[in-house]
């Protein structure tokens, strides 16, 4: 049997060797007539060096526009396959190439096109030239490609500001304004004192640079008070001037401290009055403290400007340096003189310093003399709490932009109890002002301050402020109307940025107790609810990122708290049946 099955093998395999001879043959024939245009003659013995592919040459610029691998009859069924088109090497087959005769070469851009897919062929415009069809990118469709992909990935540059755009308060001066000494009451006690008071401004300012004034009044049993007047309003002047006239005045105020007793100390400190002369001096104007226009000067201040000194420093660096002379000196009088200005007196020179600090020169600026005047103006108020709410009302209308309002709260420290009360109900009537609820709610004992802002958190979402900021209406172009809704989101996410962060100081101005550990717990809650998930973060639009990460340090920190207020019947004790 095994005999016979080997037999059996063996015939099989002896008959199956002509057909795979003439196999490989034809396979060898279909490679050959796509490889060149010499083909393989029958009379060629198959061994295995014949089997080599031959050597051809090929011309450079052709190549064939049909070519495919060639096709493996036993691995896939016949099919009936549509006609192809006749190419250049089938019409070489059939009529052998003359080596005398010139063969015309296709062109570079028929090769191309006939190489494409029909995809392609389908999706590239085609602009026919002559006898031949191309593809043809032109500047037009590349400028209409670029815009579409830089508005599909364009990022917003409108990102919300840390620093408050401020308000136009002092405008700006070339030079100063003339300070003249009213000496019509004074008597001179020598000829050096009398040669001062018959001098001209700028002789006098010669005295003030010089020295000779300290030689005069410094160590004088009286120093006249309208040297003093004269030497504050030119704090108003450049540095070089002010800086002077400031330790003048400084020195002859703490002289005459240690020179008179105690209980006949006089003591001189500017007005009300005199303090708005010198902000009008440095170019302040109000219309509510000026019904009347500022304050006017002889036309004469007018032609002394001339030209400007390149060794003074900066505008804004030069005001406040100004500022901070009148600043401490003020600081000065209320710390000698704690009574010197009544209670409607000191509201109003809050409402003042509190409008002089937002000028938009000195946002960048730091402000440490203002929060010490502010802080001690505070301090001396008599009536309080009772001027408590009108103050924190007045103060609210000092500007209409809330990053502003919000910049204003920071003026005041939080470092003393009526520094936490104001700092808490200021942020608080501005949230309403904001939100349109200043009138209708209710500013009372009755109802504790996180009571009041868990109904104003509720009215904060950003889709509320929306239709509060998009009364009108917006454009009808498709254009314009994209980027008027883009510009409303900004605005919404900045609003609600700066009232979340003034809920977030009049939560921290409290001292929770456990008994508002439920009050606090709400606060979060509508917090997370009203606010947190309103917020869609979008690459272009990063002022949307900065709202949700505000929302989330705001409600950590609540959280926080929470943690350390919570009532202790809350707790788990197991002691507390024993």
């Amino acid at each position: 049997m095994g005999g016979c099955h080997v037999t059996g093998w063996g015939g099989a395999r002896e008959r199956s060797q002509p057909a795979l001879t003439s196999l490989k043959c034809s396979l060898l024939d279909h490679l050959l007539l796509h490889s060149g245009p010499q083909l393989c003659s029958p009379t060629v013995a198959l061994t295995p060096k014949s089997l080599k592919r031959p050597k051809m040459q090929m011309p450079r610029d052709s190549f064939p526009t049909d070519w495919s691998p060639p096709p493996v009859e036993f691995l896939n069924k016949p099919k009936k396959a549509p006609p192809a088109k006749k190419g250049p090497l089938e019409d070489l087959e059939k009529d052998p190439p003359d080596p005398n005769q010139k063969v015309e070469l296709a062109s570079l851009e028929e090769l191309f096109w006939n190489m494409a897919s029909p995809s392609q062929q389908a999706g590239t415009p085609e602009i026919s030239s002559g006898s031949s069809q191309c593809y043809i990118n032109n500047l037009d469709y590349l400028l209409q490609e670029k815009r579409m992909l830089v508005e599909k990935f364009s990022v917003s540059l409108q990102v919300i500001s840390p620093v408050h755009p401020g308000e136009t308060v002092f405008l700006p001066r070339r030079h100063p304004l003339p300070c003249f000494l009213d000496s019509s009451r004074l008597k001179p006690h020598s000829p050096l004192e009398e040669l001062f008071l018959r001098s001209s401004l700028p002789e006098q300012l010669s005295f003030l640079h010089n020295g000779l004034l300290s030689n005069l009044y410094l160590h004088a049993a009286d120093c006249p008070q309208p040297l003093l007047q004269w030497l504050f309003q030119l704090l108003t002047w450049p540095p070089e001037t002010s800086s002077r006239a400031f330790g003048l005045l400084w020195d002859l105020s703490i002289d005459g401290l240690f020179r008179q007793p105690d209980e006949d100390m006089h003591f001189w400190c500017p007005s009300l009055q005199e303090v708005k002369e010198v902000f009008s001096i440095l170019g302040a104007y109000n219309p509510a403290l000026y019904p009347q226009g500022p304050f006017q000067h002889s036309t004469r201040v007018l032609e002394s400007e001339a030209s400007l000194d390149s060794q003074d420093p900066p505008q804004e660096v030069a005001l406040n340096i100004k500022l901070n002379y009148i600043y401490k000196f003020l600081i000065l009088c209320l710390l000698v003189r704690p009574a010197s200005y009544t209670d409607a007196s000191i509201l109003d020179l809050m409402e003042l310093l509190c409008r002089a600090g937002l000028d938009v020169g000195l946002c960048l600026l730091p402000k440490t003399d203002l929060q010490q005047l502010l802080l001690l103006l505070l301090e001396r108020i008599q009536e309080w709490p009772g001027k408590l709410q009108p103050l924190c009302c007045t103060l609210s209308w000092v500007s209409d932009h809330h990053h502003n309002l919000l910049a204003l709260v920071q003026f005041f420290l939080d470092v003393t109890p009526r520094g936490r009360q104001l700092r808490s109900q200021l942020s608080l009537v501005i949230i309403a002002r904001m939100l349109g609820q200043q009138e209708s709610l209710p500013f009372s004992a009755e109802k504790t301050q996180l009571a009041l802002l868990s109904q104003l958190l509720s009215l904060m979402r950003p889709s509320s402020l929306r239709q509060c900021l998009g009364i009108e209406t917006l454009p009808s172009s498709l254009g314009q109307h994209s980027k008027a809704s883009a510009e409303l989101d900004y605005k919404v996410c900045y609003l609600c940025h700066s009232l979340l962060t003034l809920a977030g100081v009049v939560v921290s101005s409290q001292d929770i107790t456990p008994n508002q550990w439920g009050e606090l717990q709400l606060l979060c809650m509508q917090l997370d609810r009203h606010i947190s998930t309103h917020i869609r973060e979008s690459p272009q639009a990063m002022h949307r990122t900065k709202l949700k990460d505000l929302a989330t340090q705001t409600y950590i920190r609540w959280q926080d708290l929470l943690a350390h207020c919570q009532p202790q019947g809350q707790y788990f004790s197991p002691w507390k049946d024993i």
